[in-house]
């Protein structure tokens, strides 16, 4: 059993790169639950412009990159109230202390003081649920969950010891096997590509915002030796290129550079029409699948019965374990 969360907002080629591809190849060898976090996101934006049409994106995107809704489970957080009431149980037993330790709270409280609200602090304890109402044994996350995920597992292991019965097992980091996943620079120059860092070109972005982004990408005044190592902005746009442009045309600038003979402009516009290039098919399907309404509608609601009837199932036992009875 695997449980991945995606947080609203577009996908970018870092995010396709880096994890969606292997959602897609994990689908057909476990059983997943992939869903769309519109309630975690009220914790940075609790007044969102247009929520519902985030969501929509996000589900548009999942499916044209290739996740089945016949093969995993896909849906949307807010449509599975079960986890809510999970979370409130998990609360009551989290404490204080080791929410306000977590690295992302500290790191959010830090960028938005004056937004430092209760779902912030206990943003752990929502993943916590999220992860294990499904019963997962494992979770897909990049490096900045992981501490989070180990408060689910803390969570876990304290209501199993509470409450004297092994319920929920101790979900682990999923680990890719590392052939499909690559890491995309951002157009900065700066690391990895993020959306917010603003570095990043989504799958849906239309081709004269593209180039306009490549074309404003970070370079420098050029090599000034033959052979010269590439600084890491320079460094970045030749991986970049790596990933979507052919073996011929990364040789020709390689050799380019190389020689001192690089124009970073040539580079940038041939690197923009590739990058278009390769996405032109996803966007096209990413704005198809957006335009259906009623497709969209009817994923979202197989999902949400799928993920609601799993969850059903362990909320029963939860409340049985804490001794919520009916007297009915």
């Amino acid at each position: 059993m695997v449980s991945g969360i995606r947080p609203t907002g577009n996908l970018h080629l870092g995010n396709y790169f880096g994890a969606v591809r292997s959602f897609v190849k994990m689908q057909s060898d476990y059983h997943c639950y992939f869903f769309i976090a519109d309630i975690h996101s009220l914790t940075t934006h609790p007044t969102p412009d247009d929520l519902q049409s985030s969501v929509k994106q996000v589900l548009a995107e999942y499916l044209a990159c290739g996740i089945d809704p016949e093969a995993a489970t896909i849906f949307i957080q807010s449509d599975v109230p079960e986890v809510i009431e999970l979370y409130t149980f998990l609360n009551m037993n989290a404490y204080l202390g080791e929410l306000e330790r977590t690295t992302s709270f500290k790191d959010k409280a830090r960028q938005n003081p004056n937004n430092v609200n209760a779902g912030l602090l206990t943003y752990p304890v929502l993943m916590a649920a999220d992860i294990i109402i499904h019963k997962a044994h494992f979770v897909p996350v990049g490096k900045d969950q992981e501490q989070n995920l180990e408060m689910t597992r803390k969570f876990a292991t304290r209501f199993n010891h509470m409450y004297k019965h092994r319920l929920f097992p101790l979900p682990k980091p999923f680990t890719f096997d590392g052939k499909d996943m690559i890491k995309v620079p951002g157009l900065d120059g700066s690391g990895k590509m993020g959306k917010s860092e603003g570095n990043g070109i989504f799958l849906v972005e239309n081709p004269a915002d593209v180039r306009k982004k490549v074309m404003r990408a970070v370079t420098d005044s050029g090599p000034v030796m033959m052979n010269q190592e590439k600084p890491e902005p320079i460094k970045n746009l030749f991986t970049l290129m790596q990933i979507v442009s052919s073996a011929d045309t990364v040789d020709f600038f390689e050799e380019q550079y190389n020689n001192c003979q690089i124009r970073y402009g040539d580079l940038k516009k041939q690197l923009a029409e590739d990058i278009i290039r390769f996405t032109m098919p996803i966007r096209e399907r990413i704005l198809e699948i957006r335009g259906d309404d009623q497709y969209l509608g009817k994923v979202a609601r197989m999902g949400a019965e799928k993920a609601r009837e799993s969850a059903a199932r362990t909320l029963s036992e939860v409340k049985k374990l804490i001794g919520l009875k009916r007297l009915y």
